[in-house]
């Protein structure tokens, strides 16, 4: 097990990601900031006191005898780093000092069996349990509800950390939940293979976190969604063992192993995940094309996906975030273009490469595109992980920054866009920035995700939900989704119940009380 490597690699309790990555903002990037939204630096309070642990010594006992007294943990730091997870409002909660939602104590199984046993106690002695893989969920997915519970155990998966299979025939491998990111591809790498999922989360992202949350990477066009390479999973539920996928496809009934994917932990706890991979690409070439509106890229992104051409990357930038690349500090307030900045990428073997990058190329420029070579591709591609230490960086300097999306058919983009754009305007007021970008597509349709920056007024938390209700109503009002990859956590929860509506509603209750009918799992997540 690599738990003690894992270990180092865990996010910083008041920032995101690696602490020795963290920097403030160039002198450049700073005097911009000065100048629109003025800078209030607000240091964060790195070691806030801890809750004192609710667990009984000897329920913490039963736990060391089902997972080793080592893997069971209530020290302070270990708790710390396992509080909430890395949205804006849960930073400036922990900034502040408050982290009252810190689990009672860190459980770290390492296999199927311990995680059953994990359960089994926690049913026993009705302790609430959120699963924990990177820790980078946004929407209040690790924050279960306390009340009624004896305590809040963490199951911190760092432990299950193998690539079980490789099946190269058939292109499949079997994952283990805890495995992140980077450890995920070195692994199918040394197979020949990749599985192509990069989230901007990547990075500290898990194997199951990416399925428990429909996570959809910047590679979505060639790769397709995580959900799209899912094709078994071995999930533990209070009720016993699931083993789902025995076919690349059948007809055997609904499709059991969606009951999971997206489930936030609310039904089980993914304990290994089959998945479609692909040859390991020889080749990697990113570049940038200039379009001279918004709705021109788009219609362009929309040819491309209905004409069965998409590149392994396609996004597209609007005005606003062309102009201004929060994922670039030293380019902030830098003489830009007003043109909006599409990246294409293309990856695998040389001569399809080439192929679909003339092919591409060719229905671009026909339609009004200006190629913008491969040093913006380049540039994106280098710093495609880096835009949360910036957030970081903003909010040192008092700037509320915090990203939005959601999905909608192409004959609703327009609205989608205009509607989401004025609420977070209006609810935000002066001065703030609201930004978007166009990164997964279908043929049907595409997202939005926006990317606001805003002064913080006196109790930012209050200014950021005002906003961020404003801008969910406009996304049911206009009929998309409330979100396309974020997942529900509790901040969606209200408008996840208009978009699936009551007996929708019904439904997810009437799974949960099944699958978990003492209601340990990850209570208060998900399941309005």
């Amino acid at each position: 097990m690599a738990s003690d490597q894992q270990q180092s690699g865990e996010m910083h309790p008041t920032r995101w990601g690696d602490p020795a990555r963290a920097q403030a903002l160039p002198d450049g990037a700073r005097g911009m900031v000065e100048l629109v939204f003025g800078v209030d630096d607000r240091p964060a309070l790195d070691a806030a006191p801890l809750p004192p642990v609710a667990i009984d010594a000897a329920v913490l006992a039963e736990l060391a005898r089902a997972v080793g007294p080592a893997n069971v943990r209530t020290d302070d730091e270990t708790r710390r780093v396992r509080t909430r997870g890395k949205s804006t409002p849960d930073l400036l909660r922990a900034r502040a000092g408050d982290l009252t939602d810190a689990p009672d104590a860190v459980v770290r199984p390492g296999s199927h069996d311990e995680v059953a046993a994990v359960l089994a106690i926690a049913v026993e002695h009705h302790l609430a349990v959120v699963p924990f893989g990177g820790g980078t969920a946004v929407t209040g997915g690790l924050v279960a509800r306390r009340d009624g519970y004896a305590g809040v155990l963490s199951l911190d998966l760092v432990r299950m950390d193998r690539l079980v299979s490789v099946d190269h025939i058939s292109m499949t491998a079997v994952l283990e939940p805890g495995l992140r990111g980077p450890e995920a591809e070195a692994l199918l790498a040394a197979e020949g293979m990749t599985l192509g999922h990069y989230p901007q989360s990547w990075e500290f992202a898990s194997i199951g976190g990416f399925a428990a949350t429909r996570s959809s990477g910047q590679s979505s066009a060639g790769y397709g969604r995580f959900d799209a390479l899912v094709v078994g999973l071995t999930v533990a539920t209070p009720r016993g063992r699931i083993d789902l996928g025995t076919a690349p496809a059948n007809a055997a009934g609904p499709d059991l192993r969606q009951l999971f994917l997206g489930s936030e932990g609310a039904f089980g706890v993914i304990t290994a995940v089959t998945v479609r991979v692909r040859k390991l690409p020889e080749v990697k070439v990113y570049e940038g094309w200039r379009w001279p509106s918004f709705a021109a890229g788009a219609a362009a992104m929309r040819t491309l996906a209905q004409s069965g051409l998409l590149p392994t990357v396609l996004r597209l930038s609007d005005e606003t975030e062309s102009a201004i690349n929060l994922a670039d500090p030293a380019a902030i307030g830098a003489e830009a273009s007003q043109a909006c900045l599409m990246i294409t990428g293309y990856e695998g073997e040389p001569a399809a490469v080439e192929a679909k990058r003339a092919a591409v190329t060719a229905v671009l420029a026909g339609l009004g595109g200006t190629g913008a070579g491969t040093a913006a591709g380049e540039k994106w591609a280098h710093g495609r992980f880096d835009a949360p230490y910036l957030r970081d960086s903003m909010l040192d300097a008092g700037v509320l920054v915090e990203t939005l999306e959601t999905a909608t058919f192409w004959s609703n983009v327009t609205r989608l866009y205009d509607d989401v754009k004025a609420a977070l305007t209006a609810a935000l007021g002066e001065p703030s920035l609201v930004l978007c970008h166009i990164s997964h597509v279908y043929e049907t349709g595409c997202s939005l995700y926006f990317t606001v920056a805003a002064k913080e007024a006196d109790d930012p938390l209050a200014q950021w939900r005002a906003a961020k209700a404003a801008a969910s109503d406009a996304m049911i009002d206009a009929g998309a989704t409330i979100t396309h990859h974020h997942a529900v956590g509790t901040d969606h929860k209200p408008w996840f119940a208009r978009e699936i509506g009551p007996l929708g509603v019904s439904v997810l209750r009437a799974v949960k009380a099944d699958l978990d009918p003492t209601g340990v799992l990850n209570p208060g997540v998900m399941i309005p």
